[in-house]
């Protein structure tokens, strides 16, 4: 939560702008300076220092909360507690569809279909919500330059051809998918930690990354020493920040990593991708065995799902 930013924790507009002259703009940005640094950058006395100290620190800290206060909220919110993938199967497998307000892992050997099945996921996503959709724009970051808006035009003709009778809903749905492409490990963390105003100003409802692997592979030899501890930081604090935005705007968010990668994501979801063919999503909390075992016993042809593959 320190990549909250501090316009939305409370503080006047003055006092933010005078905080991002000196390059302040997070909650952790805020947290990392002494009240020395603080009462000079701000002109406050050390009271107020300290006031502003305690009000960001309580914004940005996790609340406790009880389960049936978790419970009440996401009742009253009446948001969706799943995106459906339009697939009977996966979506009886998945308890719904992909899980809102958590992170979606897919895993697959190249070539097998994880793009498809992300752009698919894209057009679905901005979808109105009486068609099964979220209704709102999605952020897209691309590390391996494998998006093409040609073939998201395609699925959406393909997948719904009487909702997408018309150009205008084809560029509307177009112009909702945000693409970013991003080719190293800081440009992407960069990113992800610049989203939440994204978020809000764009009403994103999905994120998506294809992939996390690509770049971590290029940058971290494992073969090197030291090299797997940064790796690991670096995961630990992507997957932190992504967390805190499915989790603080109850959206889904999805990212790929290859097969011959290891699961960065052991107790949360992934879909497996076999021979081809789109695997079904199964939970992690079983056990990875036997979630492996149950997903390469479902398998759905790629090609009776998805318009190609990549």
């Amino acid at each position: 939560m320190g990549s909250k930013k501090l316009r939305r924790v409370g503080l006047s507009q003055e006092m933010c702008d005078r905080l991002s002259r000196h390059q302040i703009v997070t909650c952790k940005d805020f947290l990392c300076l002494s009240p020395l640094e603080l009462m000079k950058m701000t002109g406050l006395s050390y009271g107020g220092v300290h006031e502003l100290l305690c009000m960001v620190s309580r914004a940005c800290a996790p609340q406790m909360q009880t389960a049936y206060e978790i419970q009440t909220q996401r009742s009253a919110a009446l948001l969706p507690a799943f995106l459906s993938t339009t697939l009977p199967a996966l979506d009886e497998a998945l308890h719904g569809g992909v899980a809102c307000g958590s992170l979606t892992e897919i895993t697959g050997p190249p070539g097998c279909g994880k793009t498809q099945f992300c752009i698919m996921m894209s057009v679905l996503a901005t979808l109105p919500t009486n068609m099964g959709g979220l209704g709102g724009a999605v952020v897209y970051i691309d590390t391996e330059s494998a998006f093409s808006a040609e073939r998201l035009v395609k699925i959406a003709e393909s997948r719904f051809p009487r909702y997408f009778d018309t150009e205008e809903k084809l560029l509307s749905t177009s112009s909702k998918v945000h693409l970013y492409q991003e080719l190293s490990c800081d440009a992407v963390l960069q990113r992800i930690e610049s989203l939440e105003e994204e978020i809000i100003s764009k009403g994103v409802k999905m994120v998506i990354i294809d992939s996390v692997a690509s770049v971590v592979r290029k940058e971290f030899d494992t073969q090197l020493q030291g090299n797997m501890r940064e790796r690991s930081k670096f995961l630990a604090k992507e997957a932190a920040s992504l967390k805190y935005l499915a989790k603080e705007f109850s959206i889904p968010l999805m990212f790929f990593s290859d097969a011959r990668e290891q699961s960065w994501l052991p107790d949360d979801w992934a879909l497996l991708a076999h021979q081809g063919a789109v695997a079904e999503l199964v939970s992690m909390r079983v056990g990875r065995k036997d979630a492996m075992e149950k997903a390469h016993a479902v398998v759905f042809q790629g090609c009776d799902l998805l318009p190609g593959r990549t």
